[in-house]
């Protein structure tokens, strides 16, 4: 021990080392104790090193006299200590028996494992269809508008697909033009069917105001003009007396208005007893000329009290539906039979665009008093076969015929 690191006090108890004012008072222990210490580590070293050494040169001292032992011939040419025989077999056979065996464990592990998880999605798909099975199934729903708008686009890309196709095909100008030259000859000889039909439809369109009659019973004064007036189908026609009943005469008269089908038996006029007979057309051909093929179009809707007028001779009579009913055009008879009344007798064809039968609407006189009616004047024209109807068709005009 340094002298300077102890010393005793006046009680006789060593001092403790001194410590500098400078070290801190976690510094370690000084140079000599350090150096003891190291001392003490290499000792141990050295000591397991040179076990180590004295091993390892017993070892080489061993080994060193077997092989003194051994002559270099031998070493060089001794046979070869291997497996022979039966023990090669063994060998194989236990290495074959080994991987087998490793396989057969490395394939059922990854088989097993697999089905499980197989097992496992199966249970969570099961899973999953269970909660959504449970949940109401919200499905998007077009509106019709909406499926209407996506018919229609369909429907014209379709036919503008297939236009296309038809336009670039040489064969569409020759087809184009043989329909369209069907297409005309239909229009001009069913034109009475189609026409009259939508003439029968829109009309009529604003009455007449003149036509409406407040009190059908009055005295008006007219002019000296022939009409007929019927206002439920807003007709306003001149009427055309004493032109002959045969097929010219008639279609003739009828293009300039309504006309007089006077027969024996059924030739009188407004005001006198009897039948007045007044035929017109509801749908005659548009090749045919004159303004008024269609004036008796909706002849079919008066019913049963509704009023016709008649002005004859600068007066105005007024008749009262009573009944109608449909006749072939041979039946002319119907148009004949006694009567002591003023009767008024419309008559055209039906159904419209066609000639097949006729149409009469019976009406009688109710203003003037019908009891101050003059006689019939006596028959000086000859008994038609048939009532007249409309213009033939175009084929009927090719190939003969008439209605």
């Amino acid at each position: 021990m340094k002298p300077d690191e102890t010393s005793s006090s006046q009680s006789g108890t060593p001092l403790l080392p001194q410590r500098s004012m400078a070290v801190a008072p976690d510094q370690r222990p000084s140079n000599a104790i350090q150096e003891a210490a190291a001392q003490v580590v290499r000792l141990q070293i050295d000591d397991i090193y040179a076990s180590k050494d004295a091993a390892e040169s017993n070892k080489q001292q061993i080994l060193s006299h077997q092989l003194d032992q051994v002559s270099p011939y031998q070493r060089t040419h001794s046979a070869h200590p291997g497996l022979q025989g039966d023990q090669m077999q063994e060998y194989h056979t236990a290495w074959q028996n080994y991987y087998r065996q490793y396989y057969e464990g490395y394939y059922t592990h990854h088989l097993q494992k697999a089905q499980r998880e197989l097992q496992e999605q199966t249970s969570n798909n099961q899973d999953k269809k269970a909660y959504f099975s449970s949940q109401p199934v919200q499905t998007p729903t077009a509106s019709t508008e909406e499926n209407m708008f996506d018919l229609r686009q369909e429907l014209i890309s379709k036919v503008h697909e297939s236009a296309t196709k038809i336009r670039k095909s040489r064969h569409f100008i020759p087809l184009a033009a043989g329909l369209l030259v069907v297409l005309i000859f239909l229009f001009l000889q069913y034109n009475q069917l189609i026409v009259s039909n939508i003439i029968a439809y829109v009309s009529p369109g604003n009455i007449d105001p003149q036509n409406i009659v407040i009190d059908p019973n009055s005295n008006v004064k007219v002019g000296p003009d022939p009409k007929l007036i019927i206002p439920k189908i807003n007709v306003d026609v001149p009427v055309l007396y004493d032109v002959g009943n045969d097929y010219k005469s008639q279609m003739t008269a009828m293009t300039q208005g309504v006309a007089q089908f006077a027969i024996p038996g059924a030739n009188s006029h407004p005001g006198q007893v009897g039948n007045t007979i007044i035929a017109g057309h509801s749908s005659n051909d548009l090749l045919d000329t004159g303004d008024y093929k269609f004036i008796f179009a909706q002849l079919d809707k008066l019913a049963v009290g509704d009023t016709i007028y008649a002005n004859y001779n600068s007066t105005r009579y007024t008749y009262t539906v009573t009944g109608k009913q449909v006749v072939k055009p041979t039946d002319v008879s119907k148009l004949v039979y006694p009567t002591t009344k003023p009767i008024l007798t419309l008559l055209t064809c039906t159904p419209l665009g066609t000639a097949i039968n006729r149409l009469l609407i019976v009406a009688e006189q109710v203003s003037p008093d019908p009891n101050q009616s003059t006689s019939a004047p006596v028959a000086t024209s000859s008994q038609s076969t048939s009532i007249p109807g409309n213009s033939p068709t175009l084929l009927e005009r090719l190939f003969g015929g008439s209605n």
